[in-house]
């Protein structure tokens, strides 16, 4: 990243006998709630940060029933610039908003109903209560955190911004959906500490504000309450509805498939790498996977995030070839993600993958799990599975 200013007092760590910092505010899949949330509110064809600052905290309020209150005392804290034509390009987009929100007394609650909240089908903040909840309150605390606090609108959200974009180890992108006024903002996030390093595309949070941070590791806990989700990592005991997990029968499933099969699933369960419980290996094989279903969201943030992993082809194929040298089978989708440091949810990760194997960087054996390797674009490249490079050898590789 290239740094084109910064300052040696941000980016220490906070001394020995300080006040320990604030925990995170926000879970992985929070704040990928978080980010969907500015996505939405940057796609409003809302005519500049006055207007789209309140629709951030209108929306998140209102993402549950389509309807969030909101006061005059919340407006005011918002130090808009001109808040009569805030509410107006918020009327513009068909919310309704009642008069009393300007004129009224500021500490009364006025409800603003959002008819795109309100609708059933193709929601576009789909969360449930508790993740609305710990996203608002993010909202809250990002907009009066002391650096960006007695910022002008464009600055704090900003602000927001880049705070759902970066890391728990303080590195961000800056995203490619930040609206214009925001990124001519970027400079007084530097200038107030809010940031400790800036560049056209990336940037650094101080170390003050890590606690914002949306797009962090999950804990050993926190993975361990989702594996069960994901295939292809040690797991917690398997809980899918109907299925039970019994020695003698998953014995007699194993004699029943082919002897290629029977290989290869053997060595996904006795792969030391990996360590896998037995019942969550049988899972794998034996439940048959959903339907995916992507959205129209999904797929635009996936164009965005594709743009800064120009080589993700080639990378996911030749990790694809290393995986299986020291594990003897392929990796999962969860897997392949993680090793290539993707820092995304569930949805997008797997939309990801299956944009490599439509592209032929990569390939599988559908459905059977933990079979991902090169495709025929990455074989033309010289990517080759080590036990692929003759006509009888790639008979074997494709188990």
């Amino acid at each position: 990243m290239s740094k084109t200013a910064s300052s040696s007092s941000n980016v220490t760590a906070i001394p020995a006998g300080k006040s320990q910092q604030p925990g995170f505010l926000l879970t992985s899949p929070q704040g990928e709630a978080a980010r969907t949330l500015l996505s939405y509110v940057a796609s409003l064809a809302l005519p500049g940060p006055d207007a789209q600052l309140v629709a951030v905290v209108v929306a998140i309020r209102a993402a549950r029933g389509g309807v969030g209150n909101i006061t005059g005392a919340d407006l005011s804290a918002l130090r808009l610039g001109d808040v009569h034509g805030a509410v107006d390009a918020l009327r513009g987009l068909g919310w309704q908003v009642d008069d009393a929100l300007l004129g009224g007394d500021p500490a009364v609650p006025v409800p603003v109903t959002v008819p795109d909240l309100a609708r059933e089908a193709g929601h576009p903040l789909p969360f449930g209560k508790n993740t609305r909840s710990r996203v608002s309150g993010w909202t809250t605390r990002a907009l009066s955190a002391k650096p960006v606090k007695k910022l002008p609108p464009a600055g704090r959200l900003a602000g927001l911004f880049l705070a759902g974009h970066s890391t728990s180890k303080l590195l961000g992108q800056i995203p490619p959906d930040l609206p214009d006024a925001c990124r001519a903002a970027l400079p007084d996030l530097l200038r107030k500490g809010f940031l400790a390093e800036l560049s056209e595309d990336r940037c650094r949070l101080d170390p003050a504000v890590r606690h914002l941070s949306g797009m962090r590791q999950p804990t050993e806990e926190e993975r361990a309450a989702k594996l069960p989700k994901d295939e292809g990592t040690a797991a917690a005991p398997v809980s899918t509805p109907g299925f039970q997990f019994d020695a003698d029968t998953w014995g007699q499933w194993k004699s029943a498939v082919t002897p290629a099969l029977r290989r290869h699933v053997e060595a996904v369960e006795h792969c030391a790498v990996c360590a896998l419980p037995p019942e969550r290996v049988a899972q794998a094989f034996t439940v048959p996977g959903c339907p995916q279903f992507f959205s129209k969201r999904t797929a635009a943030v996936y164009g965005a995030w594709k743009d800064a992993y120009p080589d993700r082809g080639r990378l996911a194929a030749e990790f694809t070839v290393a995986f299986r040298c020291g594990h003897g089978h392929g990796p999962s989708y969860a897997q392949l993600g993680l090793g290539l440091g993707w820092q995304l949810d569930r949805s997008l990760r797997n939309f990801a993958v299956r944009r490599l194997l439509v592209n032929e960087w990569l390939t599988e054996t559908g459905p059977v799990p933990w079979t991902l390797r090169p495709g025929q674009v990455a074989q033309a490249e010289g990517i080759i599975l080590p036990k692929a490079r003759s006509p009888q050898a790639a008979v074997h590789a494709r188990t």
